[in-house]
């Protein structure tokens, strides 16, 4: 009877799967949002008080949950991974439309100027086609519903400028039909780890393709 009782199986104890926002963060992490902090106070977001009481917080998080609470406030500004936390990094604000999943959208100028910019959505694959033109894309503020946004350039005889976040990367590897003009990235991100990814790909024929990042000061 006692040799019964001792091989007797335990209970077993079921385990809750974490949650986005229960992982764990590491040094880079919230080193990171200590830099969009700066960006924060550099906007006037924040004063110099908040920033110090911001990065304290910031500095002792253990989770995506206590990191993403730090940004949660600033709009256009926030930590990719840990905003996932709270809710979906890519969804929609209030008052937008989305894009269903595959959606491929365009936008078109001849001729003219085209200007995307402040908090726009994006989807996950975009066309860009302007002859004659200049095309602007500012993703500073753009809600953006996919890690990985790929965009197809078709520009002749004009400029493109892109503006992405810090966080951000570009791949312009894909882009090998340039005539009559220049690429450059000023970002230095091409190929680089960055969240939302824009690849590119197309063509720029007799104009130039340029990618920075947002121009610092009262008058950028």
């Amino acid at each position: 009877m006692g040799e019964e009782e001792s091989g007797a199986a335990e209970p077993v104890t079921e385990t809750k799967p974490l949650s986005e926002r229960d992982l764990r963060v590491s040094d880079d992490e919230r080193e990171h949002v200590v830099g969009v902090l700066q960006k924060a106070i550099g906007r006037g977001m924040i004063d110099l008080d908040e920033f110090t009481e911001r990065t304290d917080r910031a500095l002792a998080s253990r989770t995506r949950g206590e990191l993403n609470a730090v940004l949660a406030d600033l709009a256009g500004l926030y930590h990719p991974a840990a905003a996932m936390a709270a809710a979906p990094a890519y969804a929609s604000p209030a008052g937008y439309p989305g894009y269903s999943t595959g959606q491929r959208f365009e936008l078109n100028a001849k001729y003219s100027s085209l200007v995307r910019g402040g908090p726009w959505v994006v989807p996950a694959e975009l066309v860009v086609r302007n002859k004659y033109g200049s095309t602007k894309l500012d993703f500073t503020e753009a809600q953006v519903q996919s890690p990985v946004v790929h965009i197809e350039l078709d520009a002749k005889w004009g400029s493109v400028e892109i503006i992405i976040p810090e966080h951000a990367s570009v791949d312009l590897n894909a882009i090998s039909d340039v005539k009559f003009g220049s690429m450059e990235d000023k970002t230095r991100s091409n190929g680089r780890m960055g969240t939302p990814r824009y690849v590119l790909t197309g063509r720029v024929h007799g104009g130039s393709l340029v990618v920075r990042h947002p121009r610092r000061g009262l008058f950028g």
